[in-house]
């Protein structure tokens, strides 16, 4: 797999290029998928449907992996805390994490609970040509507290950082909870039939520098270094999302870094290209213009080249964006990195 094969660093025919979100709004069958399911949540639980909605990008846009369709938010839901999603709203738990004792009337052994995604994947690999990956993935144990402890998305942050400063052991007890279940929650994708793993830290530019490398990297480096201890052949891809005035701290155990669309990409070359792969970061909103986007394409390629590079974007796909040029994008980056 081309893919797999640039994840190691080793010699591929062009730039892989997949795109995060690449299973969302924008196209017209996926709005059809979710239509059938009847809300977002059991097109997350329906096996078949989400199978369908996975395979959709990779049959349109011709990218060379597929991303599981799911939420990180399955996780905490299966852990006991009852989630909605309102529309135009977003995720919504009913019940939050405040203290010790809410903690630890999580239930432990969630992962157990995940059938409808292993099912999921294992359908999605019967069903994917075996030359495009199947990317599996989770959300990181900060991000996945900051929900639960917020209830919802936040611009502030107030309750965990709250939390983070005024009792950190509260923080701490739910970050070792989480942790444990992502590991085996991930390894129980990789056994149903993923080719990698990434997990996504959606809101690490929350935190200050200490804070951030305390509170969430730790935990992404000890998640990933027991999965590479299980899973060598398996790639691990972190991405931490909003913290490019990070990068000289970023170490551990792992195969790919992910660039947002923030951080310049000649600086993470510069200090982490020669111990990781990376993978981005071409602005999502660039795709509204073909102009943009191949000024954008021209830029990444010239400074990453054609070794030690996944081509995507430094966010996900937005909504309105035109299928098109999201296609033209594909083509794109596989004729200019052809060798």
């Amino acid at each position: 797999m081309i893919f797999i094969d640039a994840c190691f660093r080793k010699e591929t025919p062009y730039t892989p290029i997949w795109m995060m979100r690449q299973a969302g709004r924008y196209l017209s069958e996926y709005q059809e998928s979710r239509k059938k399911a009847g809300s977002f949540l059991e097109l997350c639980k329906n096996s078949d449907l989400a199978t369908e909605v996975t395979l959709q990008p990779v049959e349109i846009l011709g990218v060379d992996a597929a991303i599981l369709f799911s939420d990180i938010l399955v996780v905490p839901l299966e852990m006991g805390l009852n989630l909605e999603f309102i529309p135009k709203k977003g995720p919504h738990f009913l019940e939050t994490i405040t203290d010790l004792k809410s903690v630890e009337s999580l239930k432990i052994g969630a992962y157990k609970q995940l059938n409808y995604v292993y099912d999921t994947i294992s359908q999605t690999r019967q069903k994917l040509s075996k030359e495009k990956a199947l990317i599996g993935f989770c959300g990181s144990p900060w991000t996945l507290a900051t929900y639960m402890i917020e209830g919802e998305g936040s611009k502030s942050y107030a309750k965990s950082k709250k939390m983070l400063y005024s009792e950190p052991e509260v923080l701490k007890a739910l970050l070792e909870k989480l942790s444990l279940e992502l590991i085996e929650y991930l390894s129980l994708q990789i056994q149903a039939g993923v080719n990698a793993v990434m997990i996504f830290d959606s809101w690490a530019s929350a935190l200050e520098k200490e804070a951030y490398l305390k509170f969430s990297w730790d935990y992404l480096k000890k998640i990933s270094k027991e999965l590479k201890k299980r899973y060598a052949h398996i790639p691990v891809i972190l991405f931490p999302k909003g913290i490019g005035a990070y990068l000289d701290s970023i170490d551990g155990e792992f195969d790919v870094f992910g660039v947002d669309w923030g951080t310049p990409l000649e600086a993470a070359k510069k200090i982490l290209g020669d111990k990781y792969v990376l993978q981005g970061n071409l602005e999502p909103t660039r795709l509204y213009d073909k102009n943009a986007l191949e000024e954008g394409v021209e830029r990444i390629l010239k400074v990453m080249g054609h070794q030690g590079h996944i081509f995507n974007l430094g966010h996900g796909m937005l909504p309105d964006l035109p299928r098109e040029n999201a296609k033209y994008l594909v083509q794109l980056v596989h004729a200019k990195t052809r060798r």
